[in-house]
């Protein structure tokens, strides 16, 4: 069984029977305002998941609760009008699922509306939660600790491919995380091991084919896929060109590996997104979020794709494939 093991206080669907609270007193159908950098279509499976852990407390989207969701296409400048907009129409809790940028532009357009969120980076140090035990406000939500991992991927990606001389890194230049957390992390990484590191950087879909040309030119022999909300919800085009130049490369989410990326470590995106839907449908049935801790993972989960790792001429080491929480052939 793959694991997917969090750090969380969760009463389960006897939350169901919890009196809705707040503005959805008033409804008998409250609003849920979905907020994403993603597309509807790449979004899909993660959407299903929410919704499902929607379910597991009592609501069924169309029957007795409506989302509007709002899609960013990619571009994070549109996060603020498109949360205000959700703000406008008086949503009863806003789901952030992109970060800080969202997390941010959901707080900035009502500070009344309860938000819970995914992020990847700590929001303690970032000034949006008091605790993560107490997280205070009108917030809460999941800490992903994201670039905490980058070292680990890094180890695993050179393990796999130990003959590298020069690694890629590719980042998103607008997603803060990049520069303060990613870029350092990974360079300091290549540094002690004697690697060159050669910088790609993507913001928007045309940019991902002239950043692995680079990296063939370059002659770059992995990649590290930095992590980016933009970059999962293009997850399909990065694997297809990573196949397509040869590169071998480590991603965050095991959903890399399950559309033919070759290794990922992290923990699994569709469980977490569940994990919100549960924390959402309790806000609307009455519980505070400063009441609800905020959750980060405790296990990771690697993945490998054999059938990606024998298509590039790979062999992957025994001890590597023994602590494999899934390989896909």
């Amino acid at each position: 069984m793959r694991r997917r093991d969090f750090v969380t206080l969760l009463c389960g669907t006897a939350a169901a029977a919890w009196p809705v609270a707040g503005s959805a007193q008033q409804s008998a159908k409250p609003v849920i305002g979905f907020l994403s950098i993603s597309s509807p279509g790449p979004h899909a499976p993660l959407v299903a998941a929410f919704n499902r852990g929607l379910t597991e407390v009592g609501f069924i989207d169309g029957q007795n609760l409506a989302i509007e969701y709002r899609w960013a296409e990619g571009q994070f400048d549109r996060l603020p009008a498109l949360a205000a907009d959700l703000a406008d129409r008086k949503v009863d809790v806003i789901a952030a699922v992109s970060g800080d940028v969202s997390i941010r532009a959901a707080m900035n357009a009502n500070s009344e509306i309860p938000v819970i969120f995914i992020t990847g980076s700590d929001p303690v140090a970032n000034g949006l939660v008091a605790s993560l035990a107490r997280p205070g406000g009108k917030i809460t939500g999941f800490s992903m600790i994201s670039n905490d991992l980058m070292s680990k991927r890094f180890e695993l990606l050179s393990e796999l491919v130990p003959q590298i001389r020069v690694i890629g890194l590719l980042v998103n230049p607008n997603y803060h995380s990049a520069t303060e957390g990613t870029m350092p992390l990974v360079q300091r990484a290549a540094s002690a091991k004697g690697m060159q590191l050669h910088i790609v950087k993507a913001s928007k879909e045309g940019d991902f084919e002239p950043a692995f040309s680079s990296l063939v030119k370059q002659k770059a022999g992995a990649l590290v896929v930095g992590t980016d909300p933009f970059f999962t919800s293009r997850r399909e085009q990065i694997v297809a060109l990573a196949s397509r130049y040869a590169v071998p490369a480590v991603y965050e989410w095991q959903e890399f590996a399950a559309v033919g990326g070759l290794i990922s470590y992290g923990t699994s995106l569709t469980s977490l997104y569940r994990e919100v839907g549960i924390y959402v449908g309790k806000v609307l049935k009455g519980t505070k979020p400063a009441d609800l801790p905020i959750q980060q993972p405790t296990k990771f989960e690697l993945v490998i794709n054999l059938k990606t790792a024998k298509a590039l001429g790979l062999t992957v080491p025994p001890s590597l494939l023994a602590r494999a929480n899934e390989v896909i052939e």
